[in-house]
Order: structure tokens, then sequence, then C-alpha cells
């Protein structure tokens, strides 16, 4: 079915009934009639495809139709692998969380931002507490603010039946996922630079006069008193 939807969207040979075309390929392009285009491709053997229609004149190809349209498909299947899937992560509270599992999930919840995936955060309130749905509203919106460097809000605060939810997306929208590769890079990187700071550090100081300095101080003190002497004999 899709392969006869991609089939159509090209016109094909005889299909083509302009007067004349622009024939494109690897050594350049050139505006032939559309007669001579045909004659072109039956000598090569392969087909004349109009791939840009809307062109003036429209824009041709010599190809065989199939290695086209082989060519089409695994163009697009390579775009579409490239487009970056957003996942929506759940992260479910009750209304009364104590503070250890709050910061537990925050911390995944950032983590998720920072991957490009979107938060779904809830407050479950089961039987009678749903009596305290103010506290898990006012819950939700410490999340948010506590995100707020990461994420933006979609959605503010809302019960939908024992739920209320919160929405929340990427800061950087469109940003891609990291893969774990990616981020044990990143983290070994910080690591090298750190380390060459400490080695740096440590040079420095053998480098460095003894006592603290007193040393290095004294001679640019001895310098300075030599050279104004010098200055006031030359007077």
């Amino acid at each position: 079915m899709k392969n006869d939807k991609m089939k159509n969207q090209y016109r094909v040979n005889e299909q083509i009934r302009v007067r004349e075309v622009r024939i494109v390929g690897d050594n350049g392009s050139t505006v032939v009639p559309t007669r001579e285009a045909l004659n072109m491709a039956r000598d090569e053997g392969v087909d004349l495809v109009e791939i840009s229609p809307n062109a003036n004149p429209p824009v041709c190809r010599l190809i065989d139709y199939s290695k086209f349209l082989y060519q089409q498909k695994k163009r697009q299947k390579e775009m579409k692998a490239k487009q970056v899937k957003v996942e929506v992560k759940e992260i479910r509270f009750g209304p009364q969380t104590d503070e250890h599992d709050y910061q537990f999930k925050l911390k995944h919840a950032r983590e998720f931002l920072e991957e490009g995936n979107k938060v779904r955060a809830y407050v479950f309130f089961r039987g009678r507490s749903i009596l305290f749905k103010e506290q898990g509203e006012v819950l939700l919106l410490r999340f948010a603010n506590d995100l707020e460097e990461y994420g933006k809000v979609e959605s503010m605060p809302s019960l939908e039946g024992k739920k209320m939810f919160l929405y929340l997306a990427p800061k950087k929208s469109g940003a891609q996922k990291k893969s774990q590769q990616a981020r044990d890079r990143e983290a070994a990187a910080q690591e090298a630079k750190e380390a060459a700071r400490q080695v740096k550090d440590v040079a420095d100081m053998a480098d460095a006069p003894a006592n603290g300095g007193l040393f290095a101080n004294a001679k640019i003190s001895a310098d300075a008193l030599k050279k104004l002497t010098e200055e006031q004999e030359q007077d």
C-alpha cells in the first residue's frame, strides 16, 4: 500500500506532458524538450522521472524508477531515524510524600528533562486522602519550582478523578537525548580536566619559592631598592 502511494507521487516517462524539462545529474543540469529527454532515457535504458513538478521547467532525472523509489524509501527511513523521539516519563507522589522520597523523585525528573523527555507528575489520592488535595497541589507546585531550571510547565496542576496532574517539558525544546556513552564521555572528560588542573596546581607549588613566597618578595624588594639607588647616583 505504501509503495503504491509513493509510486503515485511521481510522474514517469509519457506521464510527463510538459513542453520541456530540466535534466539533473552528476554533471550538472540542462534544459531539453521533453521528447528529447524521453529519447535520452530510452537510449540509456532507464526512466525519465519527474522529481520537482513545481519548478519551471519541471526537474527530472534519468534513473531506473525502481531504484529511484528504493532511494526515496531509504532516505525517509534515515530521516525518521534521526528524529528525536520524545517520551513522557511519569513521576508518582502520595499526598503526604516524605522529604527523602521527594528528593529521590526530583532527581529522576531532572534526569528525564535533561535527556529531552517530558515529565508527567501526579499525586494519587487513595480513599479519604482526597481531602488533602490542596496539599497535593502545593507539592506539585513546589516540584515545578524546583525544576524551573530544567523544565517549563505545560499545564498547571489539575485534578482528574483521583489524580492531580502536572506536565513539564524540557527547557530546551528539541534537545536530543544523550546516550549513556555520551554521558560517560562527558564525565570522563570532566574528570580528566580536573586531574590536569590538580597536576598544574602541584607543579605551580613546586616552582614557588619556599616560606610562602617570602624569598620572592625579598628579591623583588631588593631589586627595587637597587634600581632606586642607581637612579639617585645618576642624579
